[in-house]
């Protein structure tokens, strides 16, 4: 066998050393940023045992170097990632967590997660989420020019629309539970800062606003941001997924909670259910509103329930106008309620006021159950979360077709007015005004809380 030459073998080097030169070199550089890194974290923890009350790097030559360093460090993304879904492209980089467990799924900052990092956001825009962005920062090297918020912030990202009473409501759960089980004093938020599809929102609707400030026993201050100005909080809990991660169990002490709250707020006094007659009574309200998806005679409608309601002992039906009320007035009626009447739409939130088990009889007009698709069931799932009972809903059979054969319930069923069937009203009316009363009476003279859940201080936990 021919042996080889020197010549061939020096080649045979070169080619080695060229194939290898370059993992070699990234491996060398590799090691060398490490090794910068870790000495950057071990001057930090060195001047954080000397001085742990310090709440900033102070000093001059290599201190001020890493302070520099840790700074330049700051990267911002994107706030809203297109490559992901919409439950994760907001904050996209890091994943959130049911903490404690049952809770929705949030993000703390600073936490083990972050790095002890606080969260830092550039928001100029409330039309486009992607140039709006985020980077994480350490207390003492926040990125220049950035403003440190004190506090604690609540930071609400939806797909659907905080102005939205039911969506609105879905939002804030998360963020009240999360206060509760904090231990309410000291989980107070400092201030709220709202998005959709990471596009920067002035805040919520006015009855939300009013309900997150009994709930927290705080004003809803709203982070409007500086435009590109980096904004830096010192303590943030952020929750983009709504009521993802919440169990059953936490859903219901969450709602017993914001009820008890606002009954608080608006001075509602809990009867002392001593009186049998008066407990065991069965409390009825129609909620009427105006406009689309109102009922086309109102007054025919009241008579139909008023003559079932007659029909059972102790049983007082009481009608109202949602628009004419404020959120107390609002908070007191429903507090008062045992069944609540009305027709689909955003005055049907107040049933989260309402005790547990007690009713809601749900109506619409023509088309919405051949188009509305599930969007028609969120007050039955609302009240499932909060504890009623969703006794059925009627939908109006009658009315005339859409123009030119148009299926789009937005521009043709959506606001239309709602009839009547005065039989069925009648039928569904003594079913469960007499289920609710003997329910009452079954339960009358307990002394249990379930009902109410409002006896005595409202629990955080």
């Amino acid at each position: 066998m021919k042996q080889p030459t020197v010549k061939s073998r020096n080649h045979l080097k070169k080619k080695l050393l060229l194939f290898l030169a370059p993992p070699l070199l990234l491996t060398t550089v590799f090691l060398y940023l490490q090794l910068e890194i870790l000495t950057l974290f071990f001057k930090i923890q060195c001047t954080a045992n000397r001085d742990p009350d310090s709440a900033t790097i102070t000093g001059s030559g290599s201190n001020d170097d890493v302070v520099d360093r840790l700074r330049a460090s700051a990267t911002f993304l994107p706030l809203k990632d297109t490559r992901e879904g919409a439950d994760t492209w907001f904050i996209s980089t890091l994943n959130d967590t049911s903490e404690p467990e049952g809770e929705a799924r949030n993000l703390q900052f600073p936490s083990a997660a972050s790095s002890g990092r606080l969260l830092c956001m550039a928001v100029p825009s409330g039309r486009d989420g992607t140039k709006n962005s985020y980077a994480l920062a350490w207390r003492d090297a926040l990125p220049l020019d950035a403003e440190l918020r004190p506090g604690l912030t609540f930071l609400s990202e939806t797909f659907y629309d905080h102005s939205n009473l039911w969506h609105g409501l879905t939002a804030l759960v998360p963020l009240v539970s999360w206060h509760a089980r904090k231990g309410c004093i000291g989980a107070q938020p400092a201030r709220w800062a709202f998005f959709h599809h990471a596009e920067l929102r002035s805040g919520m609707s006015g009855w939300l606003m009013s309900l997150a400030e009994a709930a927290t026993g705080a004003g809803v201050d709203v982070e409007m941001f500086s435009g590109s100005i980096p904004v830096c909080f010192e303590e943030a809990v952020v929750f983009r997924r709504n009521l993802a991660g919440m169990s059953i169990e936490r859903l219901l002490a969450t709602f017993d909670f914001m009820r008890c709250k606002a009954r608080a707020k608006c001075g509602v006094v809990p009867r002392s259910g001593t009186n049998g007659t008066d407990s065991a009574a069965v409390r009825v309200t129609i909620l009427f509103r105006r406009g689309g998806r109102s009922f086309k005679n109102e007054t025919a409608v009241e008579q139909v329930f008023q003559k079932e309601c007659a029909r059972v002992a102790g049983c007082k039906l009481t009608t109202a106008q949602s628009g004419n009320l404020t959120f107390c007035d609002q908070v007191r009626l429903l507090s008062e309620t045992d069944v609540l009447i009305s027709a689909h739409g955003a005055q049907m939130t107040n049933l989260v006021f309402m005790d547990r088990n007690s009713n809601i009889m749900e109506f619409y007009p023509m088309g919405w159950r051949q188009r509305a698709a599930g969007g028609q069931f969120v007050f039955r799932w609302m009240a499932s979360r909060a504890g009623m009972r969703h006794e059925g809903s009627w939908w109006d059979p009658a009315g005339d077709p859409c123009p030119d054969g148009n299926p789009d319930i937005f521009s043709c069923y959506k606001n239309r007015q709602i009839g009547m069937d005065k039989a069925y009203f009648s039928q569904f009316a003594a079913k469960v005004f007499n289920a609710t009363m003997e329910r009452k009476i079954a339960i009358a003279g307990e002394a249990s809380a379930q009902g109410r859940g409002q006896e005595g201080t409202c629990q955080c936990s």
